[in-house]
């Protein structure tokens, strides 16, 4: 093959975007040359490499969009600890054929359970699975719903996460709401509760939310859509943050 026909494959393949043909094409001839597979075989060969390609770039863009925090990975989780949930349940957890019912979690208990890390390593395999997972603290979601009719970057994030398979909350109901706040977030989650499985954190328990919000009504009715489907765990013990504090001598 020579040098000028593999210029041209590269040039046909870049204008197609198939970016790992433009990138390996070389290497390609020359393995299709010592192997000689047939002509069905070494397209499929170059349509496999293309596809994981783009799976690849794919799934950057989503767990960019998802905006995982840092630590969401359970290989580092203590599993040696009782907080409340189990291995057994927390693997059951990982399987997410929850996601598919529409169930939503709450994980609920005092600062530094691993409530926020199970979550986000939840959101991220579902990314790997390749459902529409975002993960949104509180505030980060309340400002969106203030801003989404009013600029386009948050009318953007507002048709994202409406059209989600997988949201998770993070720190729900540890500041108070005005009146306002209240009722957007009461209509985003009218709008997706029936459609969109929900990982919810946070260190007040379903009772307390009426304070929280300052309204009764308002409390009963968003704890009914959110806990209709809803398996509650209750997380336990002294903190992980404080049992490991890092120091600098």
């Amino acid at each position: 093959m020579s040098q000028e026909t593999i210029t041209q494959i590269c040039s046909n393949a870049k204008i197609l975007r198939l970016f790992n043909l433009t990138a390996n094409a070389a290497d390609l001839l020359q393995m299709a040359g010592s192997n000689t597979p047939s002509n069905d075989d070494f397209l499929l060969d170059v349509l496999e490499r293309k596809v994981a390609t783009r799976k690849e770039r794919q799934l950057i863009i989503r767990q960019k969009l998802a905006k995982l925090p840092m630590n969401h990975d359970l290989d580092r989780y203590d599993y040696s600890r009782s907080n409340g949930l189990s291995v057994t349940q927390l693997k059951q957890l990982c399987e997410l054929n929850w996601i598919d019912q529409c169930f939503n979690i709450m994980l609920t208990g005092p600062s530094g359970v691993g409530k926020t890390m199970i979550a986000a390593d939840l959101c991220h395999d579902a990314l790997l699975k390749w459902y529409k997972a975002y993960f949104r603290c509180m505030d980060d979601l309340l400002s969106m719903l203030r801003l989404k009719d009013l600029a386009a970057s948050p009318a953007r994030e507002s048709k994202r996460l409406r059209n989600a398979q997988l949201i998770v909350i993070d720190d729900l109901m540890n500041f108070s709401f005005d009146r306002e706040d209240g009722n957007r977030f009461f209509s985003f989650i009218n709008y997706i509760y029936e459609s969109t499985s929900l990982i919810i954190t946070t260190n007040r328990s379903p009772a307390e939310w009426a304070k929280t919000l300052n309204d009764n009504v308002l409390a009963t009715a968003l704890l009914d859509r959110l806990l209709y489907k809803c398996q509650l765990i209750q997380l336990k013990g002294p903190s992980y943050r404080l049992r490991n504090r890092k120091t600098i001598f």
